[in-house]
């Protein structure tokens, strides 16, 4: 039998997605091991061998796994903790300070005392270079290769792992920094060299230079960690394929994130969206919010038709500027920690328990209160069946932690101080997907929110209640979503080439402009040729980024790579007048203010293979028989809420056609789910569930259900 396997490392669990064919798939959760996360990846595979039936060992599990696709947090983990490589920069003389300066702004700019973030290369390791190329691409300053070698000489003394080479304007004319790369190559072959036009070859120095700085000061940890799980994973017997997902929804091959190690910085949580959207599709919706509480973080995104991209981002307030989606992350996860500010208000986040020593309830030497703590003492969680029983929670750890750091300081008692935290953190989650729908100018009431993450189904309810999100849906594989998107997803090459002219009928520069598009054309096919993607299941995409002239940002919008074949330059202006509105209300097409073109984008996609989500047939007995019994749980319904006996039902005996009316827990052995008193839940054929408010049956005409017999019951 062939397997395919997602895994998603993440700061607190590991998600593992094994699809089997003809069978459901298999889900499961491991503790991340912080130190080297390769090595919960090993145990979790050899955890998923011992549950498979018939059981089997490590290696005979993995000589069945033809395709791995992994995403992982360590890049992006080691920004935010400012533990990457020793990294330096090269640089064109008098702009060494860019980095500090960024684009001359405060990132608060009414704020006297903000300071910007701090670049990832200190000043000191910042190596001015007597050299010049024009806008026009014209050599000012030719390069002097003696001094670039006296530079890598220093780079060498001080330890230097990393080395960044951005030039000025070296987007219009490369030759200097290659020859500078191949001065590092020939006297430093074993530091992580990144140059700036092999990674981001567009305009805006400070975008290039930032985003060069990043992937040099990342790129080694990245690397060492491919290396070290590739020789894990093919000394267990693996001899299948491996891919790395990227920041952009696709997936690349482990020597291309080898190279541009940027490119995996929100690599765990790009998965979502894609299969949000393979869900939302399967209740008849084109379009859906995806939200997603693991341990550590919420992420939460929305997808129109498809995932929204954006070119530029920042991360631990740093920019980058490569493709990747458009996914907003708070620190509001099942660790985050609950406290008492300065004011005397209760906080949760951003800090996080995380694996080690994880939540206080976990017994593993936490002291403080989370998340997870607070849905304990709220009887949400259930201490003898977490994770299936194998992690048993301590009620009186996580009761004492609130005491000691919340309940004297805020003057309530145990359980509303966990109420405290319940509501807070909901709040926040809900300020999160504000923030990817409204600030964006969509209504979250529009679409259906596609729920994921070990804990999200716990909070889902308030979020939509406090959003009037009238239904969402609540996946099988909920728990590890982004690990199951990982097996949905396509390779994907980006590439950019800047070319600023007018886009006027008489002065735009065709020839050009099909060179420039010719040459990405070319190498992304030779990319998708060596991994062997066939022709057939290849395509590409071209984006242009214009703008009105005199503005500052430029707009994206698709377009056919037929129109620019026939040179049809009114077509590519109504493409951006229409686009334009529909981010700021208002276009210029009416006007004498002309367009200009910016940067050409090109993504070249090789179509993965997808299987249909899976099917399931009913248990016997119908709805009743998946009832567990009753527990005391918090209800957060009104101002005040209350405690009240009610129903928890076992998630792995639901089928399609089962109701369930809330108030009322669902548990499964990776997540629960708590359904509060305004929503009711239909069980699809796929085994999602679907949470919709009461008397709201008509949000459910597109859910697909198998026929069951009369097996299915009614209203619980």
């Amino acid at each position: 039998m062939s397997f395919r396997l997602g895994i998603d490392v993440g700061g607190t669990f590991t998600d593992f997605h094994l699809q089997r064919v003809g069978r459901p798939p298999l889900l499961h959760k491991i503790l991340t091991t912080p130190s080297d996360p390769s090595e919960g990846v090993i145990a979790g595979l050899a955890e998923i061998a011992a549950r498979l039936e018939p059981a089997c060992s490590l290696s005979e599990l993995l000589a069945s796994v033809e395709l791995i696709v992994h995403g992982t947090t360590v890049t992006t983990n080691a920004v935010l903790t400012g533990q990457g490589a020793r990294t330096a920069l090269l640089t064109t003389h008098g702009f060494r300070d860019a980095l500090e300066m960024r684009r001359g702004l405060r990132e608060e700019r009414y704020n006297n005392r903000s300071t910007n973030a701090p670049p990832v290369i200190p000043r000191c390791l910042r190596l001015p270079i007597d050299e010049r190329v024009d806008a026009q691409g014209q050599v000012v300053r030719s390069l002097r290769e003696e001094q670039v070698s006296r530079a890598v000489a220093f780079c060498r003394d001080q330890g230097v792992e990393a080395l960044a080479i951005c030039f000025l304007n070296a987007f219009a004319n490369p030759q200097h920094e290659r020859a500078a790369g191949e001065v590092v190559r020939r006297e430093f072959p074993e530091a992580y060299l990144t140059v700036s036009t092999e990674l981001l070859p567009s305009i805006r120095f400070f975008n290039r230079v930032s985003t060069t700085a990043l992937n040099a000061f990342v790129g080694p940890k990245l690397k060492g960690y491919l290396d070290g799980l590739s020789r894990r994973l093919y000394e267990a017997g693996f001899e299948g394929l491996l891919l790395i997902m990227q920041s952009n929804g696709g997936v690349v091959s482990p020597r291309v994130a080898r190279e541009k190690g940027a490119l995996t910085l929100l690599s765990g949580p790009a998965a979502g969206p894609i299969a949000g959207l393979q869900y939302a599709r399967s209740v008849g919706r084109s379009s859906c919010t995806v939200v997603d509480m693991g341990g550590t973080s919420f992420d939460a995104s929305l997808v129109l038709d498809s995932p929204m991209l954006i070119n530029e981002g920042d991360i631990n307030r740093l920019r980058i500027a490569l493709p990747m989606l458009g996914i907003h992350t708070i620190g509001a996860g099942g660790g985050s920690i609950a406290h008492v500010d300065a004011g005397g208000l209760l906080r949760v986040g951003p800090q996080s328990a995380g694996a080690e020593p994880g939540p206080a309830c976990y017994g593993r030497g936490g002291r403080l209160p989370t998340s997870t703590d607070a849905n304990l003492i709220l009887g949400y969680l259930d201490p003898d069946f977490f994770a299936g029983g194998r992690l048993r929670l301590d009620v009186a750890a996580a009761r004492q932690a609130l005491e000691e750091n919340l309940t004297r300081q805020l003057g309530l008692d145990v359980e509303q101080a966990a109420a405290g935290v319940y509501r807070v953190i909901g709040t926040e989650m809900a300020q999160g997907v504000r923030e990817v729908t409204l600030e964006r100018g969509f209504d979250p009431r529009e679409f259906p929110m596609v729920v994921a993450g070990g804990a999200g189904p716990l909070h889902a309810c308030l979020i939509a209640s406090e959003l009037e999100i009238p239904w969402f849906l609540v996946p099988r594989s909920s728990s590890v979503l982004c690990a199951a998107g990982m097996l949905m997803s396509d390779l994907k090459h980006d590439h950019v080439k800047s070319l600023v002219m007018p886009w006027d009928e008489e002065r735009i520069d065709w020839q050009r402009l099909e060179e420039l598009l010719g040459e990405m054309l070319a190498e992304g096919e030779a990319l998708l040729e060596q991994e062997r993607v066939p022709a057939d299941r290849r395509s590409h995409v071209l984006t242009l980024d214009c703008r009105y002239v005199r503005q500052y940002h430029e707009v994206s919008f698709e377009v056919p790579i037929e129109t620019l074949g026939q040179r049809d330059a009114r077509s590519v202006a109504r493409a951006f007048h229409r686009e334009h509105n529909r981010l700021y209300g208002y276009s210029n097409e009416e006007q004498a203010t002309g367009i200009e073109l910016i940067n050409l984008r090109l993504t070249s996609i090789g179509r993965a293979e997808r299987a249909g989500l899976p099917c399931e047939k009913s248990p016997p007995g119908g709805v009743d028989a998946a009832l567990k019994g009753r527990r005391r749980v918090y209800l957060p319904d009104g101002q005040a809420g209350c405690f009240s006996e009610i129903a928890v039902y076992d998630g792995h005996r639901l089928g399609a056609g089962h109701r369930i009316s809330g108030p009322a827990l669902v548990e499964r052995v990776d997540t629960t789910l708590f359904l509060t008193t305004p929503f009711d839940a239909l069980c699809d054929r796929h085994g999602t569930l679907v949470i919709h408010l009461k008397g709201r049956d008509d949000l459910l005409r597109d859910v697909s259900l198998q026929e069951l017999a009369g097996q299915a019951g009614g209203l619980a």
